[in-house]
């Protein structure tokens, strides 16, 4: 009778091992290492180390083993392991397993689960650690993209057992109050599109889209998580941390870095990974991800300091980065949100990186960072991170979800599990263009509208279209072509003049055609050329990726044209 209970214990380690689940992993394993240094001083690595475990293995073997010889009594079998999920946990023992604890479990329903492993895959990183010994289910109501029975399924490969009944209230799980993280989120413009509001995702309608500067209001607001508490107190209790290399530390308040360095303005596009991934989703697969239209980027005027002036505040050969260890920056912001992008483009001269504090004149809104923010001009938005609160010199890109997977390309043909590893995470942004007005002009309509027939010499009914061009890394748009049936016969669009401020060609270019009615088929198509050369792709099925990412397919637009109303 004596050995029965042990042996039972290693068939269990053993039934766990091979199942993946309800394994107590060494202490050097991610669970107790979730927050990485800056240069890899203490990598997560693989939870089953080899070199401690390496006698462990043959022992489960030969232990299990030494079952098969005992005698089939009465006694083994009524001692033997539960079925992995039957396991009843008291609500006491999954309150020790909080975000501290070696072992992350949480309760779903009944469910309990140990999501050690999900912590570093988890979409949202590591807000999940909110409900951390607790009920996930307030937080998931919350959260309404975790309504999905994808996102079940997959918390389902961690569960470890059930609520002993005993500290059960009416059959169900006692839950804790959960503070709404929503309840800070600042009222939006009406007119703003919106895809999801909690969080906030919501696009510029493309009629607001005719002025160089897009306002505020309007600009299109693409939140991971919620808008961080922003009262009076925000800036005056703000502080920003940089981590050098070497792991010294150094805090700035925003009236330091307000008095401290030179201002600097710059103007600049802003635009998510996903702008026009509907288009991609209608012409050639479902995309992944929010299906925005084309109103998923802006232009406005950021103000601040230099990154790169911080830098060399607090010691970083900026003129000389490659000749340090550091060979990323990493950003953080207040929510959990994390990005990071090259040295070689944080200490550039030319780069423009600004820690922003005003946009178009203003102290920045809620929802665009405020009180303070980082803008990388001439790359993906997701670089852009706001309410950021430290930054860090590292050897490595940053290990958020939203650097290491969200945010990358793949091929057509791979599907929605890739080698996330294979592909680099995005960073400047290719050629993009897109009709944001179509309007029809003829003798009765608004002399507002006529005095267009008249400046291009016009007699005849004609279409007039708008939009605007972009291109990353600060490389100029030089043409906007544009066909009238469909591809078969170009002509180019006017540029029209701006006063972009920056180093570079960090705005968009915005641009105009008229058309008389006589040379106009059914489709029409704009397309647009950078100053390398770079131009898009005609069709999307060759850049199509499961993620939607980089949408940038000449744009197709039927003749539909809004007629004016006439005075």
């Amino acid at each position: 009778m004596a050995p029965v209970r042990p042996i039972c214990s290693f068939l269990s380690t053993l039934r766990s091992f091979r199942n993946g689940k309800n394994i107590s992993y060494p202490s050097g394993s991610f669970a107790r290492n979730r927050s990485t240094s800056s240069h890899s001083r203490e990598r997560a690595w693989w939870p089953w180390n080899p070199t401690r475990n390496f006698f462990v293995i043959p022992a489960v073997f030969i232990l299990a083993g030494a079952t098969f010889s005992l005698p089939r009594s009465r006694e083994v079998h009524a001692e033997s392991p539960q079925e992995p999920g039957k396991r009843l946990i008291r609500l006491e023992e999954v309150h020790k397993h909080g975000r501290d604890a070696e072992n992350v479990w949480v309760i779903k329903g009944d469910g309990v689960y140990d999501i050690t492993d999900w912590i570093p895959n988890h979409p949202g990183g590591e807000v999940i650690l909110r409900a951390a010994g607790g009920c996930i289910d307030a937080y998931w109501k919350i959260f309404a993209i975790h309504q999905k029975q994808d996102v079940y399924d997959i918390l389902e490969q961690y569960k470890i057992g059930v609520v002993d009944p005993r500290d059960l209230i009416d059959g169900e799980v006692p839950h804790d109050h959960v503070d709404d993280p929503f309840s800070s989120d600042p009222e939006r413009d009406s007119r703003l599109i919106v895809h999801s509001k909690r969080p906030c995702n919501a696009e510029t309608p493309a009629a607001e889209m005719e002025d160089f500067i897009t306002p505020n209001k309007i600009f299109y607001v693409r939140n991971h998580l919620w808008v961080p508490r922003h009262g009076e107190d925000a800036a005056k209790d703000y502080q920003l941390t940089i981590e050098t290399y070497d792991g010294e530390e150094k805090k700035y308040t925003l009236q330091d870095l307000q008095e401290k360095f030179p201002e600097y303005t710059i103007s600049a596009v802003l635009q998510c990974s996903g702008n026009r991934r509907a288009h991609m989703s209608a012409n050639a697969r479902t995309a992944n991800g929010i299906q925005w239209n084309v109103g998923a980027i802006g232009n406005a005027e950021w103000t601040g300091v230099r990154l790169r002036d911080i830098l060399a505040d607090v010691g970083f050969p900026v003129g000389k980065a490659l000749d340090t260890e550091a060979r990323h920056v990493q950003f953080s912001g207040s929510e959990a949100y994390g990005a990071s992008i090259p040295i070689t483009k944080a200490a550039d001269q030319y780069g423009d990186v600004i820690l922003a504090y005003k946009m178009n004149g203003n102290p920045l809104p809620p929802d665009h960072g405020y009180p303070l923010r980082v803008i990388v001009p001439g790359h993906v938005a997701a670089r852009s991170v706001k309410w950021v609160n430290k930054i860090t010199l590292s050897d490595e890109e940053s290990t958020s979800q939203w650097q290491r997977r969200d945010y990358k390309c793949f091929g057509p043909n791979q599907g929605p599990n890739p080698d996330w590893d294979s592909a680099p995470s995005i960073q400047e942004m290719p050629v993009q263009s897109a009709l944001t007005s179509l309007k029809y002009i003829s003798a009765h309509s608004s002399q507002s509208q006529r005095k267009w027939l008249q400046a291009y010499g016009l007699e005849e009914d004609s279409v007039l279209l708008s939009g605007y061009a972009f291109s990353g890394g600060g490389r100029e748009i030089v043409r906007v072509d544009i066909s009238a049936d469909d591809g078969r016969s170009w002509q180019q669009a006017e540029l029209l003049p701006s006063d972009a401020k920056g180093s570079r060609a960090w705005s968009w270019k915005r641009w105009r055609c008229i058309l008389p009615n006589s040379q106009v088929g059914k489709v029409f198509v704009i397309k647009a050329v950078d100053e390398a050369y770079n131009t898009q792709p005609d069709g999307y099925e060759a850049h199509f990726n499961f993620r939607g990412n980089l949408t940038s397919g000449w744009m197709r637009v039927e003749n539909k044209p809004v007629k004016e109303v006439s005075e």
